[in-house]
């Protein structure tokens, strides 16, 4: 594994990745995807060991990733998503409920889960940390699973 920067060199070519996207803010979400599956394919992983699952929203993520342990066998998950702040507190129960959700199932099973969610203010915000250019938060979530597959 060669690290440089922000850019990894890890082969994945053995590796099996589930990446769980909601439907949920779909236009950021997708840029997410996207950047996910570039960094996964430019550190070797094929195409084909790279498995899509569409849920409603962030809460659905947990379930969803045990479900995919269970059935897939993946050797890790990408957790992406988009949570923009509104009026009402259900923001921070949507985030925190998730995190939780998703690093408990992380701790039960052994199977590394990345949290690829973004969680902001503003639509500004969000699509500045999807972006190739901003924070690129699905490329990071991408480089995690990588790094933590190879421990």
């Amino acid at each position: 594994m060669e690290i440089d920067k922000n850019e990894i060199n890890i082969n994945g070519e053995k590796l099996k990745i589930a990446i769980v996207l909601p439907y949920f803010n779909e236009s950021i979400g997708m840029e997410l995807l996207q950047n996910a599956e570039e960094e996964l394919i430019k550190n070797k992983v094929k195409k084909e060991n790279i498995k899509v699952f569409r849920v409603a929203g962030a809460l659905e993520i947990p379930l969803a990733c045990k479900k995919i342990i269970k059935n897939e066998k993946p050797d890790a998950i990408i957790a992406l998503g988009v949570i923009i702040r509104g009026e009402t507190t259900h923001y921070e129960l949507v985030t925190e409920n998730s995190y939780k959700g998703i690093m408990q199932m992380q701790l039960d099973t052994g199977t590394p889960i990345s949290f690829g969610i973004i969680a902001c203010e503003n639509m500004e915000q969000a699509k500045s940390r999807a972006s190739k250019d901003g924070l690129n938060k699905g490329k990071s979530a991408a480089q995690a699973v990588l790094i933590q597959s190879t421990l």
